[in-house]
């Protein structure tokens, strides 16, 4: 007998959409501490171990394009399903690697696993909720994804004592397997499949891209994403290569700056269905700015300690838990018939962003931190200036594109 399906309004369905969306940050997080373990044990140098964390990104970004629009054609639960039978197979693959470019390959598949996971069910949440409501559902879902950039190098590094390298894989089998497990058995289909060709996915993304609500919105969120990624490029060495920080106490800044996002998707729960997602956006937009700023000047004023840069990028992270989830809430408005394929597109250019940000300020550091508060500040700045700038196209009505 089949268990009932969970409905929306629930904390059941809640957390596990939120569950789901874990995987990308689980899947990078946890493995962190293994990378100098993984380069012993295969006698590899450190630059091709990064091959590891870098073509994970690029499969995750191609992976945001591909399910999309899977899921508008074969519905929700059995794209999403795949996914995650992916990401256990990947996990499985590096599991028992035993080169590292076996091991490349199956961190390729937890990435097309993982992207998979997050653009379906970003899809599921436009599929029941629209508007502020989707944008409130979003922030609580962010907040509860919040924990594990906090907690998910410290499980890494527990199993790397305990068990070694491979046990962090075994550990991404084990919840890539108990996510099958909860959407075959709880997560209801969403969306009615259609009999969608080739040529109308490549109309339903040129619709999608050319809407300028979706538009708008896509490239404030843009913005705000590649943020975060000057400061996963450049924290590690600005705060253990230049201000000395040991990897303990450069994790615990970590995690303080990771804190900020949980309470950005906190105060946005609060704030969105009251305020709307233009406004929440905009609180949310203004604390990327002051906090870019401010890191920025704590370098110009050479005091460029780590209290000041984890505080600013606490509330960076802060106003990014408050923006994203509402600006790609209205760039996921307009589209009922085509979320996953607006869905995909969102994820695609955010994760585009962020690396483009990430690749500038790795190669750019040298002996000061200004290419890290610099790469903050721009995006920061940038981001409210362009959630000014396109504040018309926003909060215009936000009526269904037509379908093709």
């Amino acid at each position: 007998m089949s268990s009932p399906a969970l409905r929306p309004g629930g904390f059941g369905l809640t957390a596990l959409l939120a569950f789901l969306t874990s995987f990308g940050p689980l899947s990078v997080d946890l493995f962190l501490p293994s990378m100098p373990a993984i380069g012993r044990a295969f006698d590899a140098p450190e630059s091709q171990v990064q091959l590891t964390i870098s073509l994970y990104l690029v499969g995750y970004a191609i992976g945001q394009l591909l399910y999309g629009p899977l899921s508008d054609r074969f519905g929700r639960k059995p794209v999403v399903l795949t996914a995650l039978a992916i990401f256990c197979l990947g996990s499985l693959g590096a599991a028992f690697a035993h080169g590292l470019e076996w091991l490349i390959l199956g961190r390729i598949g937890q990435a097309l696993g993982a992207s998979g996971a997050m653009i379906v069910t970003r899809a599921v949440v436009r599929d029941f909720y629209e508007g502020a409501h989707a944008g409130r559902q979003l922030s609580v879902m962010g907040m509860m994804m919040g924990l594990v950039p906090i907690v998910a190098p410290i499980i890494g590094g527990l199993l790397l004592v305990s068990a070694g390298w491979r046990a962090g894989f075994a550990f991404h089998f084990a919840v890539g397997a108990l996510a099958l497990l909860l959407v075959w058995r709880y997560l209801a289909e969403t969306h009615r499949p259609s009999s969608t060709s080739i040529a109308a996915v490549a109309a339903s993304y040129r619709t999608v891209a050319m809407h300028p609500v979706f538009l708008a919105n896509m490239i404030v969120g843009c913005f705000a994403y590649s943020g975060l990624f000057a400061w996963i490029a450049g924290s590690p060495f600005v705060l253990q290569g230049l201000i000395g920080l040991t990897p303990l106490q450069f994790s615990l800044c970590y995690a303080v700056s990771c804190a900020g996002f949980m309470t950005g998707g906190a105060i946005a729960t609060r704030l969105v269905l009251q305020f709307g997602l233009d406004r929440t956006a905009g609180l949310g937009v203004l604390a990327l700015a002051l906090a870019g700023t401010a890191a920025a000047v704590s370098v110009a004023v050479g005091v460029a300690l780590p209290i000041t840069l984890t505080a600013s990028m606490a509330l960076f992270l802060c106003g990014m838990g408050m923006a994203l989830p509402q600006v790609t809430a209205g760039a996921l408005t307009p589209f009922p018939h085509h979320a996953g394929t607006a869905s995909s597109l969102v994820g695609f250019a955010q994760q585009c962003s962020g690396a483009i940000m990430g690749i500038a300020v790795g190669n750019t550091l040298g002996t000061s931190a200004w290419p890290m508060v610099a790469g903050v500040a721009v995006a920061g700045i940038a981001s409210l200036g362009l959630w000014a700038a396109t504040r018309a196209q926003r909060t215009r009505s936000a009526k269904p594109a037509a379908t093709t």
